[in-house]
This record gives C-alpha cells, sequence and structure tokens, in this order.
C-alpha cells in the first residue's frame, strides 16, 4: 500500500504546483497513514484545462459511447479485482470497520459502477418528439447532450461510494471530471485515478485533486470553463456551492443534509425494528446524511421499545476499525469528536434523558475517537438534538400519541432526505411513507440504497438525485433540433406572418 499520494492530473500522478502536502490519519489511533500533495489554486487551474482539452479536443467528446462504456467496464472489473485492498483502505483513511467495508460499502462502491456504466448504454441519445403539426409538420428530435466539464466535491465519509457516485455517471454520459476528495479521506479517490490510468481512460478524463474546500473547491466552482457541479456535503456549504455557481449559472446537483425520521407503529414486528433503528442510527457511527436520527414511537410501546434499544445498543462493540468483531468504529476526527459531545451536553442541558452511552468506551486504542452509542429518551421533537444534523451515533426518540402527530413532527424539519416506518401492516405503512416529505423512504429496512432507483433529498437536504437512469439524465442536458417538412418558402408559418 501506497505511503505517498500525488494529484493524479491529466493521466498523470504529479506533485502540487507549490509543493505543499497534507498527512491524512487512521481515525483509529491517529497514526499517519500517508502524505498526499494538496492541490491549490494553480492545480485545480491544471486540472481544468486537462479536463477541458480532453472533452474538447481529446477523443472523449467524439468517441462513440459503447467505446467508452468499455473502458469504464474495464474500470469496474479492476476495482473488483481490488476490493481487498480498497477495503482495508476505506477502514484505514476513513475508519469504516473492516466488517462493512468488506460485506457492505466497497462491494456497493464497485457494484454502482458497474451498474451505471451498463445502465448508461440503454439511454438514448436522441429521442423523438411527439408530432403536434401545429405549426406546421416537422421531423423533431431531443439530442442529450454531456455538459462538457464536471465538477465532483465529496465528502469524508464514503470517499470511495461518493467517488462513484459522482464519476460513473458523469463519465458515462460522454463528459469529464475534476473529483475533489475531502482531505480527511482522499486515498480511495487517488486509488481511482491509478485505476483509470491502468484501464486506459484517455488523459484529462477524470482528474483527482484533494484538496480544501475554500481553496480547490472554491476555485472549481468558479472557475467559467467548469460547466457542472456535483456536490455532496452539508446543507451550509451546499448553500455556498449554490452561491459561488450562480456567478457563470452553473448546473448544480446537491446532496445535502439530513435529520431522517423512523417511524415505529404499533403493529411493528419489534424484534426486527428496534435493531433495525439502531442500524439506521449507528452505521458508521452515524457519520451518513441520511441517518435515522428520530425515531418515533408509540406511547403505548414507549418504554419496551427504550428498554430494548439500551439493551443492544450496550452490546455493541465499539473499537478499531481493524478489528473484524468491531459492530462500530471511530469518529474521523477530534473535531467531529468534540462536536458530538457538545450535542450530547446540549441534549442533557435542554431535559431530554440520557438512556446509555455519552462517553468514551472502554478498551479502545489510544489515539483514536471513539464514543458510545448514544441514546436520548424524553426528546421533544423541538430540541437542537431533534432538528440539527450531529453526524454522530447519537439517537433521539420521541413519543407520539397518534400517527397524525408522528407524520407530522417527522415532517417538522428543514430536511427531507430519507426516512423509515416499521410495521406489519404494508399497505398501512406506504400509506405514512407516502405523506413523508422526504426523498426516501425504507419500509422495514434502513440504509440499502438500489443502485436503480433515484437518491436525493426534498427541502434543503439537496437538488436533483444520484443513482439510477434519474441520476444518468443529471449529467446531459437536452437539445431539441426542429427539421420543418414544408418543401417552399410560401407554405412555411412564418412568411404568413411576416412576409409581405
Amino acid at each position: 500500500m501506497l505511503t505517498e499520494y500525488r494529484l493524479f492530473i491529466d493521466g498523470e500522478f504529479v506533485d502540487s504546483a507549490d509543493g505543499r502536502t497534507f498527512e491524512t490519519k487512521d481515525p483509529s489511533d491517529g497514526s499517519v497513514i500517508a502524505t498526499v500533495s494538496r492541490a491549490g489554486a494553480q492545480d485545480v487551474d491544471r486540472a481544468v484545462a486537462a479536463a477541458r482539452r480532453a472533452y474538447d479536443e481529446g477523443p472523449w467528446g467524439s468517441m462513440p459511447a459503447r467505446d467508452r462504456l468499455a473502458i469504464l467496464a474495464r474500470m469496474g472489473r479492476i476495482m473488483a479485482e481490488r476490493q481487498s485492498g480498497l477495503s482495508e483502505l476505506e477502514a484505514r483513511d476513513a475508519g469504516h470497520t473492516l466488517r462493512m467495508a468488506n460485506l457492505f460499502t466497497v462491494p456497493l462502491a464497485v457494484y454502482h459502477w458497474q451498474y451505471l456504466a451498463e445502465a448508461a448504454g440503454r439511454i438514448d441519445e436522441i429521442e423523438a418528439v411527439p408530432e403536434t403539426g401545429f405549426p406546421a409538420p416537422a421531423w423533431e428530435i431531443v439530442q442529450r447532450c454531456p455538459y462538457g466539464v464536471c465538477a465532483g466535491i465529496i465528502p469524508w465519509n464514503f470517499p470511495l461510494i461518493m467517488a462513484v457516485w459522482k464519476a460513473a455517471p458523469a463519465l458515462a454520459m460522454g463528459n469529464t471530471m475534476i473529483l475533489k476528495p475531502s482531505p480527511y479521506t482522499p486515498l480511495s479517490a487517488l486509488e481511482l485515478g491509478a485505476i483509470a490510468a491502468e484501464a486506459g481512460l484517455p488523459n484529462g478524463v477524470l482528474n483527482v485533486v484533494p484538496g480544501t474546500g475554500p481553496i480547490a473547491g472554491e476555485a472549481l466552482v468558479t472557475d467559467p470553463r467548469v460547466d457542472k457541479v456535483a456536490f455532496t456535503g452539508s446543507t451550509g456549504v451546499g448553500r455556498r456551492v449554490m452561491q459561488l455557481a450562480s456567478g457563470t449559472i452553473k448546473n448544480v446537483t446537491l446532496e445535502l443534509g439530513g435529520k431522517s425520521a423512523n417511524i415505529i407503529l404499533d403493529d411493528a414486528d419489534l424484534d426486527i425494528a428496534v435493531p433495525g433503528a439502531l442500524w439506521a442510527t449507528y452505521l458508521h457511527q452515524g457519520q451518513i446524511c441520511h441517518s435515522g436520527t428520530r425515531c418515533f414511537v408509540p406511547a403505548s410501546l414507549y418504554d419496551e421499545v427504550t428498554a430494548r434499544m439500551v439493551e443492544v445498543a450496550e452490546g455493541l462493540k465499539v473499537g478499531s476499525a481493524l478489528d473484524f468483531e468491531s459492530d462500530m468504529g471511530p469518529v474521523i476526527d477530534r473535531r467531529q469528536l468534540d462536536t458530538i459531545q457538545r450535542y450530547i451536553q446540549v441534549g442533557q442541558d435542554e431535559g431530554a434523558k440520557l438512556l446509555t452511552g455519552g462517553g468514551v468506551p472502554e478498551g479502545v486504542p489510544e489515539g483514536g475517537h471513539y464514543v458510545e452509542p448514544t441514546i436520548f429518551g424524553e426528546v421533544d421533537n423541538s430540541m437542537k438534538i431533534a432538528q440539527e444534523e450531529i453526524f454522530g451515533p447519537v439517537l433521539s426518540v420521541i413519543r407520539y400519541e397518534s400517527v397524525e402527530d408522528a407524520i407530522r413532527m417527522a415532517n417538522d424539519s428543514i430536511y427531507g432526505l430519507a426516512g423509515g416506518v416499521w410495521s406489519r401492516d404494508i399497505p398501512r405503512a406506504l400509506g405514512v411513507a407516502r405523506r413523508m416529505q422526504t426523498g426516501t423512504v425504507w419500509i422495514n429496512d434502513y440504509h440499502l440504497v438500489s443502485a436503480a432507483a433515484p437518491f436525493g433529498g426534498f427541502k434543503q437536504s439537496g437538488i436533483g438525485r444520484e443513482l439510477g437512469t434519474w441520476g444518468l439524465l443529471q449529467f446531459v442536458q437536452p437539445k431539441y433540433i426542429r427539421v420543418y417538412q414544408s418543401p417552399s418558402k410560401e407554405q412555411k408559418f412564418w412568411f404568413q406572418v411576416l412576409a409581405r
């Protein structure tokens, strides 16, 4: 495994223009994993120029779709061959437990890459327009055109999956891309660059420039040569991206924050719903935008559900991400740990009851960043811990008297990314799901995102969709072409209006 990583620009690994580097650390114990070149504004300029050339002058912009997709399929095969190494990299760099990385996140990333590359081949480049005959007969088509140069800005929590969600659809639909991973977790995105080079992706089609948001990120978003921005991150930063992109009227796709609601109905199978609600909260230590961190429980079941939740949570093993027995690993860094601990204190100050957790687990490696799985009871939906995104393993359990109350409180949020409903009565659960103001609702499950289905948010959880045909079409724009069938000047509609 490499210990030094450089920027990937125009098909080569290169040093940053100013020679600056940074260290990326293992959140399990704080040890340095690798030294990485830090992208500045000059490096972004080089990457954008390379992507622009590859689209405007290179083979990518004119290459038949089948040839593009064959290269992407090769990349998918190489990713599949390297799943084991990529899993270890995600564990060491991003704090994914080895169990989660091996069984879930890395296989999911590989499958999503392969699926999106295949699905792009089923989208017609040209679509006929239904004939209307008015104001004159014509042959009409819509051509789906790539935007050109796209920027993909991704967060630190799921670096490989997020790199796939940005790069695969952009490249499959004929664009070139500059990918900016977070400086907290840059390694798997840079490995994707190496895979691209090995698979024969033309130079400049994919560029990877790890750097900070205020420097590298803002340089990307404001560059007039960049045609589209796809961003995943917090709602606050998403607002900033949208503001900056407006300067050149860029198209943006934003997948932002969440405070997702999990509604347990009174007929739910608690043997499934209780551990399911904890899975919704504690996967990757709650560092997921769509985590189900608000759990609504009927008053009649409240005591039983909270007692069961506490028992299950206290049985979870928290430890090093590299320990295959760990149920939960570390949070990404000290800054994030401090934020989580601050919210735990806020919850207690607001009057919520700390049912379990809130401290540092015993027996964890020194130098790592760990917090116990935490559950608050007696939470009012107006409290900060129920309204603000904590991005940690903190569950707020909220009592409700009627399903109408549960739906009203679930929708009482600036966010609308995801949610869950737990019930034995599927038609009843579907009725609740339809009324939830959110982009995804799972029934009797959580977190399972389909490569074929749209993912994205309502309200301040985002704009646009990723995955499936919906996500692929985010990376093309429609061009309308009309060929008039009137054979003579006198038969032209405009001749009757203007020519006298």
